[in-house]
């Protein structure tokens, strides 16, 4: 927080890398950015053990290079001050210690820069179907004032108020609602180093007491790990919460009535809320003592949103009709994206050339904002969200890239098709499942099982690992070649296949479901 605050004083663009993305995930996003300034650290705690970190900042440097971008200075925070926790070596020239270097600059004041009320605020990449992640780009006044009104409205947040919110500030959650909306309303935002589990499940609960916390803000994920890991735990603490968020992914109902019971202890009102990276803010969710809560339910859309779903052909659903379609947005709002960072097409055909009718229009009404998901609203008017319709895979609240996964596994010398399925996990929600055929003449082994995981965790990161690796003889395909992984995702979740007489190779179908369920 302290260096996305000190951009936004000067009027630089800040774009915060998730510190579980490999040094080569992050030095393609600084291509893609053209930044010039690296701030990082050299260590951190997660579960109890201090993981080295620089040398994912010199990988990052190093790739950026080789695709023409290079970055001029390397500013490492010391996990310990004066204490080097890293063997690898600084570079004269290109990388300070903050610590030291901030020692000469000690009572002196910048003043702030003013910017204009559109100026770029930050880019926050997220996976796309294409390969490549894309820059959202959020603008400085709109963007403010949406998390600064979403966050006093939808989380009730006060000056008076201790708020944490459980998440990574190198997503969109941690900069919408650790860092800008909740420090915009003046409140005490709380940030915790390492996992919630260690070195056990009552770690959040203790932390509220001591903290005397009373707005709790997490993913749905988490909340099913705690469950799991002590599902007794918030019992032992004296605690109490007037508001909980729940946010990223679809909550189930049993795992909400938890929350709700045991960890709010029937006190606090819950928000389940919908939003994205590109959306800003929350754009779905129940108003706290205003609305009523419903397990599983996102809720109406918030006070300006003005939401419809719409079939394949551009054609209304009905609210109660119980079919579902493709939600979207009929009108712009403060907090949306501006663009994607230098590349204004795709932005245009990824979030509204799918149900515009004249792409010469200049009239904000024919442009509707697909955000890529699949929705069913009820008679009352509340939304349940049903999850992606593209092929990103939302991993315990990471949106991963079919396609970036895909990539990494045709970096094992031995594959020649890889296809990557979302399979349903109890604590993450999704995971990626692996699919690979291999090149002719090369054996099936654990090795190249082996590898192709690791592929996927150096390019892409740990967050990205696979539940499983299949190795298949080859792949369910359309007359014309296409992988149908459709099939391939059913198979994985033990769900209906389908009719596959039409497939180019139908009986592969039953090899690979042997293969996978026994």
């Amino acid at each position: 927080p302290i260096t996305m605050l000190a951009c936004a004083r000067l009027g630089a663009i800040h774009s915060v890398v998730f510190g579980g993305f490999s040094g080569k995930a992050c030095g393609e996003r600084i291509s893609d950015s053209d930044s010039k300034v690296l701030v990082t650290m050299d260590a951190y705690y997660r579960s109890g053990r201090l993981l080295e970190h620089k040398s994912k900042a010199d990988e990052a440097v190093k790739v950026a290079a080789s695709e023409g971008t290079d970055v001029e200075k390397v500013l490492v925070w010391q996990r310990y001050p004066g204490k080097s926790s890293t063997d690898t070596p600084m570079v004269e020239g290109r990388d300070y210690f903050v610590n030291d270097v901030i020692k000469d600059f000690r009572g002196q004041r910048v003043n702030p820069v003013s910017m204009p009320a559109e100026a770029p605020l930050f880019l926050m990449y997220t996976s796309g179907t294409t390969g490549r992640p894309k820059g959202v780009q959020h603008g400085t006044g709109g963007y403010l004032a949406y998390t600064a009104a979403t966050s006093k409205y939808v989380q009730d947040i006060h000056p008076n108020d201790v708020y944490w919110c459980m998440a990574d500030i190198g997503w969109i959650t941690g900069h919408s609602y650790i860092v800008y909306g909740p420090l915009a309303l003046g409140a005490t935002s709380v940030i915790f180093e390492g996992v919630p589990t260690y070195p056990d499940a009552g770690r959040p609960w203790r932390l509220a007491e001591q903290l005397n916390i009373n707005i709790f803000h997490t993913a749905p994920t988490t909340v099913r790990m705690l469950r799991k890991a002590g599902p007794d735990e918030p019992a032992k603490y004296n605690y109490h919460f007037k508001h909980m968020t729940t946010v990223g992914e679809p909550i189930e109902p049993e795992v909400w009535k938890w929350y709700y019971e045991v960890v709010g202890k029937g006190e606090a009102a819950i928000v389940d809320t919908y939003w994205q990276t590109e959306t800003g803010g929350f754009v779905f969710t129940t108003m706290p003592a205003i609305q009523g809560m419903k397990p599983g339910s996102a809720g109406p859309a918030i006070v300006g949103i003005h939401p419809v779903i719409y079939d394949e052909d551009g054609n209304e659903i009905e609210a109660g009709s119980g079919i579902a379609g493709n939600l979207c947005i009929r009108n712009p709002w403060p907090g949306m994206l501006q663009t994607i960072w230098g590349d204004s097409e795709r932005f245009k055909s990824t979030y509204f050339a799918k149900y515009n009718k004249n792409p010469n229009s200049t009239d904000w009404r024919d442009w509707p904002y697909f955000p890529g998901d699949a929705a069913v609203q009820a008679a009352d008017g509340y939304f349940r969200i049903l999850g992606r319709v593209d092929d990103v895979i939302n991993v315990a609240g990471h949106r991963l890239g079919t396609k970036e996964l895909e990539s990494a596994c045709m970096l094992v010398k031995e594959v020649a098709e890889a296809a990557v399925v979302p399979v349903s996990h109890e604590l993450k929600g999704k995971v990626p499942d692996i699919y690979v055929s291999l090149k002719p003449g090369i054996e099936p082994s654990e090795e190249i099982q082996m590898a192709v995981s690791k592929a996927i965790e150096d390019n892409i990161g740990k967050i990205a690992r696979p539940a499983h690796v299949y190795i298949v003889r080859d792949m369910p395909k359309t007359r014309s070649g296409k992988i149908m992984r459709r099939v391939l995702g059913a198979i994985s979740n033990r769900a209906d296949i389908g009719d596959v007489t039409t497939l180019a190779n139908p009986d592969i179908v039953e090899e690979v479901r042997q293969m996978v369920q026994g």
